[in-house]
Order: C-alpha cells, then structure tokens, then sequence
C-alpha cells in the first residue's frame, strides 16, 4: 500500500517540525503519514561520508545503534506534531524513553534504512510509538520510542 517511488514529505517540509540538523538530522523523507491507522513510514540513506564512518568501525564502518534510535525517534516526533493543530506544533518533542530495542541486523554507508512507526498511543504529555527498521527486506531495529513535550 506504500509508494516507494513517492515521497509525500520531503526532508524540507520535515525541517518545518523537527529542529535537528547537520549530524543530528536523521530523517530524510516521509513516503507515507496516515492519521487514521495510526503509523508512518521514514527513510534515512546512509551515506559513505557521515561523520562516524571513520571511527565505527575502522575498516568496517557500521551505523550506530544509537543514531538507529535517533531516526525512529525523529519519525515518531514528527508523527506527534504533525497530529497537532497548526499554532500549537512549535513545542520540543524530546525523549521520555525507549523500551524494548533490539539490533537484528546491520546498516552501512550506501544503505537506505525504512523506518516504520505505529503510535499505539497519543497523549498531549506523551506518545509511544512500536518502530521497526528495515534494511533490503530485514529487520535490522525494532524498538519502542516514548515522546514528550519538553
């Protein structure tokens, strides 16, 4: 059901919800948003010369976990205020938690990394989201994000 060669929201657009930038924009297209099932899908391409390339891993450059929990955090955060009404999105989502997150598999430099996001719960002081990557069909991340307003 997801058009792969669409991006609904480019990197731009995201810009205008979530403040990251340079090393820490994380995000760099939404395919698809949808309000009424409660879930988006990301991507992140993962290019040969980010910043940790050198050093994680030398010889064997890997992308790191954390920076996996980062993405699906910017997905999630971006889902949070895009429910919001105009005038009221403005605010700070930052980390209240994560739970449950499992590494099954690794991301490298020319990877394109799918992020998915299920809100299983929306509150005006918190939102938790089920999040999964995917690399070439594998799972390589799953993990629940928890969202407040800082």
């Amino acid at each position: 059901r997801i058009d792969f060669n669409k991006i609904q929201i480019p990197k731009e657009k995201i810009h205008l919800l979530n403040p990251q930038r340079f090393e820490m924009d994380q995000l760099d297209g939404i395919y698809t948003i949808n309000f009424e099932e409660k879930f988006l899908v990301g991507y992140r391409d993962i290019r040969t010369d980010e910043f940790w390339v050198k050093g994680h891993i030398p010889g064997r450059p890997l992308f790191p976990g954390i920076l996996m929990i980062e993405c699906a955090a910017q997905l999630s955060s971006y889902y949070f205020k895009a429910s919001l009404p105009p005038g009221q999105q403005d605010m700070f989502v930052g980390f209240g938690g994560v739970t449950d997150v499992k590494f099954r598999g690794t991301v490298n430099p020319g990877d394109r990394l799918l992020m998915m996001g299920k809100c299983t719960d929306l509150r005006s002081r918190r939102a938790v989201f089920a999040t999964q990557g995917i690399v070439n069909g594998q799972m390589v991340f799953e993990g629940t994000i928890i969202g407040m307003p800082v």
